[in-house]
């Protein structure tokens, strides 16, 4: 499957348990796209009430930290007016741990996996509140020293 097309596939979704189940059944949170392997993160909201994604318990957002600026990013719009969010790819390769926890949640609801040495296995929310205290910290490969100082002279 290309990135276009998987991108494309959540304009169907007309709720956030609509959106979660489009992102199951394409195999997040690990998927292979273009003959590369990403974990996928979306963050959003749905006529104002908010979904996103956590890693180990934690914003997908913090927990990537300045990874997300080697991720790519695509917005998309879904069928309900004032729906839609970000759709980000993570190089599953930029990933240093073996085993971690995504979840895709709203404010209410939530689909758990655990992610183990490269295949994501959904789990409960009980389970996945209980391991979240003995999972090991979350690593990803950040920005090298040289594109750090790229990115400053680029931005000024």
């Amino acid at each position: 499957m290309k990135v276009e097309g998987f991108v494309a596939s959540l304009r169907n979704a007309e709720t956030i348990g609509e959106l979660f189940k489009i992102l199951t059944e394409k195999g997040a949170p690990v998927v292979e796209l273009d003959g590369q392997r990403f974990l996928i993160v979306v963050e959003g909201d749905f006529e104002g009430r908010k979904f996103w994604t956590e890693i180990n318990g934690e914003r997908a957002n913090q927990a990537l930290g300045d990874a997300m600026l080697n991720s790519s990013s695509f917005p998309f719009k879904c069928r309900k007016p004032y729906t839609g969010g970000n759709v980000i790819f993570v190089n599953f390769e930029d990933i240093e741990v073996e085993k971690f926890l995504v979840a895709y949640r709203d404010p209410d609801y939530g689909v758990f996996y655990l992610v183990e040495n490269g295949k994501a296995k959904e789990i409960t929310e009980e389970e996945y509140e209980k391991l979240k205290a003995q999972i090991p910290e979350f690593r990803i490969k950040s920005m090298s020293e040289e594109q750090m100082d790229m990115m400053g002279a680029f931005f000024g």
